[in-house]
């Protein structure tokens, strides 16, 4: 249950979820497996093995799972396959194949193996903060991440959802906390950052396990390059790497709240529900830290009340239902 990345996207203030519709809508585009002569597939499916519905929904959060799956046909086997017609062709007919017989006959070729290829499946889980007004999306890769947010859009349009704006650029924010030696509110200082210089063909540091209040990190600073990556721990909750695109990466959710879950029972339903509503309190209130710490939401993002509008009824509906890696 615990997202490892996280983009999120602003909702409009103005859009009023209605969790009945949202759940009929995903209902109507399951996920079907990939045949014929197709490359991919994909779908929404339940979020976790016990549920029944492609929605869960619990409080405030509404939470949903698309699933995709790809064709998986290696270039070198469709040119061997081409590469044996083709010696069949100039053997048994003792003339040369041309370019467009050879691309018809790849195309032909790609075809007969298409509907026999093996198949790799993924998921993308995200889930909807309706009090905050986030999309929170298990996926730090920004075509996953946005992949998503058109399906939704299909299922439910406009479903009007953004990437946040915030006063003042990540790198430069993160630059200017290493230059300081300290985070603001509740965030401190990592042990890990990736500086670069801004010029073409600048130089790339990359630091792990290291005091990030050191003289040498701001050296590199003040030699003119910028922080693209931060390790950064929030109230001893959460670790995770923050990015120059605003999404946080390598999410570690700490012993403290592993052990919160671990007490809500023992059957699977109750600890799923327990720790789902844990991470999404505990994320939603570190994006929200975390956009303030960058200055807070852009004018044109910002309102009074930046939370989604409920549709009626909708409340007490949601209620009753009830590590070291590449840096990519």
């Amino acid at each position: 249950m615990w997202f490892k990345q996280l983009s999120f996207f602003r909702l409009d203030e103005n859009f009023a979820i209605d969790g009945d519709k949202l759940a009929d809508a995903l209902a109507t585009r399951p996920f079907q497996h990939c045949s014929g002569l197709d490359w991919f597939s994909e779908g929404w499916v339940t979020p976790a093995g016990h549920l029944d519905s492609p929605l869960y929904q619990q409080r405030n959060y509404r939470l949903l799972s698309l699933r995709r799956e790809d064709k998986v046909l290696p270039a070198g086997v469709i040119r061997d396959h081409l590469d044996s017609k083709i010696s069949q062709i100039e053997a048994e007919e003792l003339r040369k194949v041309g370019r467009k017989e050879k691309l018809a006959l790849k195309e032909q070729i790609t075809d007969d193996l298409l509907p026999r290829a093996f198949t790799r499946s993924s998921r993308t889980t995200a889930y909807l903060d309706s009090q905050r007004g986030w999309l929170m999306v298990d996926s730090g890769t920004a075509s996953k991440a946005e992949n998503l947010v058109s399906q939704l859009r299909e299922a439910l349009p406009p479903f009007p959802a953004a990437l946040p704006r915030t006063a003042l650029s990540p790198h430069a924010a993160m630059t200017d906390w290493l230059a300081s030696g300290e985070a603001p509110g509740g965030f401190e200082l990592d042990a890990e950052c990736e500086l670069k210089d801004g010029s073409e063909n600048g130089a790339v540091v990359r630091c792990t396990r290291i005091d990030l209040t050191a003289d040498e990190i701001r050296q590199h600073i003040a030699t003119g390059k910028q922080a693209t990556r931060l390790g950064l721990i929030w109230r001893e909750r959460i670790r995770f790497v923050l990015t120059d695109q605003l999404q946080l990466k390598r999410l570690q959710f700490l012993d403290v709240l592993q052990e919160e879950a671990s007490q809500a029972g023992d059957d699977m339903a109750s600890l799923f529900e327990a720790t789902f509503l844990l991470m999404a309190e505990e994320l939603g209130e570190l994006v929200d830290e975390l956009v303030m710490a960058l200055g807070g939401l852009d004018d044109s993002q910002r309102a009074a009340n930046p939370a989604p509008v409920l549709a009626a009824g909708n409340s007490d509906a949601a209620s009753s239902n009830s590590d070291d890696v590449p840096w990519d």
